[in-house]
């Protein structure tokens, strides 16, 4: 016996391939720009956030900022280190929902997912706002208009994010080279410098430094710690969204995510060294960084080179979460725990409904904090704390289960790092709870939840629909359609000609009413329907409520009981205009059909869509 064989015919050689969407993906380069915007934005407010703690013990205190920021690059490395093993070991993304739920339960992941999300969104809302605070801080007269500019600012970056993550790298890259090319000068120049060039920008400013100062203690030190790791939001971002890398997408990741470790630990010991090497104090109304930059490089053009480049990165750094958030999103979706809409992808890869889902939620929390970043500031880095704790408890777990070569190290690795970064969440969660924490500790159980029952309403629709097992054999049942008229026309001829080709039996059927002009309309639709003869009965049903679908929706009922057995199906004819602004002068009336014989009877309803051209 002879096997026939087909072959593709190869494509000429002008045709260009298909495309596989990997030009869509990012590279090692434009992952680091797309998805590292908050953490490398985070030397702009992390070294502030030690020094403002360790203020508390006055000068002296702050003496201790290069300890604690070494002991901050520490963890650094060890997350780094961390994270470059989970893209290794789930290369399908989701950070810490993926180790959790592979190795420490589906309760534990969903609690990392919904840490993750919930620090995603206020990542978005406190990039806009920080950003927004230091242009009006640039430009006083722009402060009453902050909520504005702050819902602007979103708007841009969710367009660029709607055309694809590699076209919002693209757009990102040069403000990211200029940020962190500036702050590597400034460190540069600085460590040439045996004291600052110039103290203009805190001069006449209130110094913050405590007058009764504290002793240094274990407790501050922890907390100044706890404050400064805000700095390492953001480190997970890339393990979150691997898919979204070009092949071979693990290398890649794991390229980006040393790079984003180096850099990042580089500006912030080198920044840590200046403050300690000039002697700065916390001021009033100037950022750490501005007296640095006043310090190293003078009161001049590269001051403001640096202070825009930060405004810049500051607002654009809510692009971490956009690249991060939908992916993880998907994975939700994926494992039924969100609903489905959020695992479509668009053109360019773009996951469109949650990047829409984040700017909605994103655009709530701008209007509710009115834009004022110290509102929103104690809610954030606690859910990433949490996420950081239960992705090296996984990993400790994954190491002892797979014990490969030099398992015990790397099980060493992340448990030091699941012992630091739970004790960093402690800390941040019990100092913060006052200012705002204990809305985290509320939301974080709510949105587990919801979690839960949207994955029960699928199971539920799952064991209905028969999922995942083998359905009887199709049979053929004796089927009605019923096709509500209300008039002739080519809308009417098409719906009869549809339902024909659906059913054994076609019936029409029109509601009349009791006042005089109404049963005159019906009367000459008879007359009509008789002279046109479409060999389909017309079935008038009075209505004296002037109900239009519960009489149809009775006589759906009354068929179903008279002829037990048969498939009955209601088929509503409906326009479909030309116009989408057209749709405002539709009646309506097929919504209100379908929703009485959905709500009243078990028939099929089929909507058919005559378009207009």
């Amino acid at each position: 016996m002879s096997v026939l064989t087909y072959e593709r015919d190869p494509a000429p050689a002008d045709e260009e391939p298909p495309d596989t969407g990997e030009r869509h993906r990012l590279t090692a380069l434009t992952g680091l720009a797309a998805l590292s915007l908050d953490a490398m934005a985070s030397v702009a407010y992390g070294p502030e956030a030690i020094v403002l703690v360790l203020a508390a013990a006055g000068a002296h205190g702050l003496g201790f900022t290069l300890p604690v920021t070494l002991a901050i690059a520490g963890l650094l490395a060890v997350l780094v280190a961390s994270y470059r093993q989970v893209i290794a070991a789930f290369p399908d993304g989701g950070g810490s929902y993926a180790v959790a739920k592979t190795h420490l339960g589906r309760r534990t992941s969903l609690v990392a997912a919904a840490s993750l999300v919930l620090d995603y969104v206020l990542n978005v809302a406190v990039a806009v706002t920080a950003g927004v605070a230091a242009l009006t801080s640039a430009f006083p007269s722009l402060y009453g208009d902050r909520l504005w500019l702050c819902l602007v600012v979103l708007a841009l970056v969710t367009g660029v994010n709607l055309r694809g993550i590699v076209e919002s790298a693209r757009a990102f890259i040069v403000p990211t080279v200029v940020f962190v090319g500036s702050i590597l000068v400034l460190i540069g120049a600085g460590l040439f410098r045996s004291e600052p060039v110039s103290t203009a920008t805190a001069a006449g400013h209130a110094s913050v430094l405590a007058d009764n100062a504290t002793t240094v203690g274990a407790l501050l030190l922890l907390k100044a710690f706890a404050s400064g790791c805000s700095a390492l939001t953001g480190v997970e971002a890339i393990a979150n969204a691997v898919p979204s890398f070009r092949v071979s997408r693990v290398k890649r990741a794991q390229r980006a995510e040393v790079a984003l470790g180096a850099v990042l630990g580089v500006m912030l010991i080198g920044l840590s060294v200046l403050i300690s090497r000039f002697h700065l104090q916390p001021v009033e109304g100037v950022t750490v960084l501005a007296q640095l930059a006043d310090a190293s490089l003078g009161h001049n053009w590269g001051f403001y080179v640096i202070q825009f480049a930060t405004m810049i990165l500051l607002a654009l750094s809510a692009n971490t979460s956009f690249g991060g958030l939908p992916v993880l999103l998907k994975l939700l979706a994926r494992d039924n725990y969100l609903p489905h809409v959020f695992a479509l992808k668009a053109d360019r890869q773009v996951h469109r409904h949650g990047v829409l889902a984040l700017a909605l939620v994103s655009a709530a929390l701008l209007v509710f904090s009115g834009g004022d970043t110290n509102t929103l500031v104690p809610l954030f880095a606690i859910g990433v704390f949490v996420g950081f704790t239960i992705a090296q408890v996984g990993m400790v777990r994954h190491w002892r289960k797979e014990r490969g070569p030099g398992w015990g190290g790397k099980a060493l690795l992340n448990g030091l790092g699941a012992a630091l970064t739970g004790i960093s969440a402690v800390v941040v969660t019990a100092t913060k709870f006052e200012e705002g924490a204990w809305l985290i500790v509320i939301a974080l159980p709510l949105l587990v939840a919801a979690f839960e029952a949207v994955h029960r309403a699928y199971a539920r629709i799952g064991e209905r629909l028969g999922l995942g097992r083998i359905p009887e054999p199709p049979h053929r049942d004796r089927s009605v359609v019923i096709v509500p008229v209300s008039g002739l026309s080519r809308l009417t001829c098409e719906a009869l000609n549809a339902a024909a080709s659906l059913g054994d039996e076609v019936r029409a059927v029109t509601v009349c009413y009791p006042d005089a002009e109404d049963r005159a309309q019906a009367h000459a639709l008879e007359r009509a329907w008789a002279e046109w003869n479409p060999a389909v009965p017309l079935i008038p049903l009075p209505s004296e409520r002037r109900s239009l679908g519960r009489p149809i929706a009775a006589y759906v009922r009354e068929t179903a009981a008279a002829e037990p057995g048969t498939r009955v199906t209601v088929l509503i004819p409906e326009v479909e205009p030309e116009r989408l602004w057209q749709r405002l002068l539709q009646n309506q009336r097929g919504a209100v059909v379908a929703h009485a014989v959905r709500r009243e009877t078990k028939a099929v309803i089929c909507r058919l869509r005559f378009r207009l051209s």
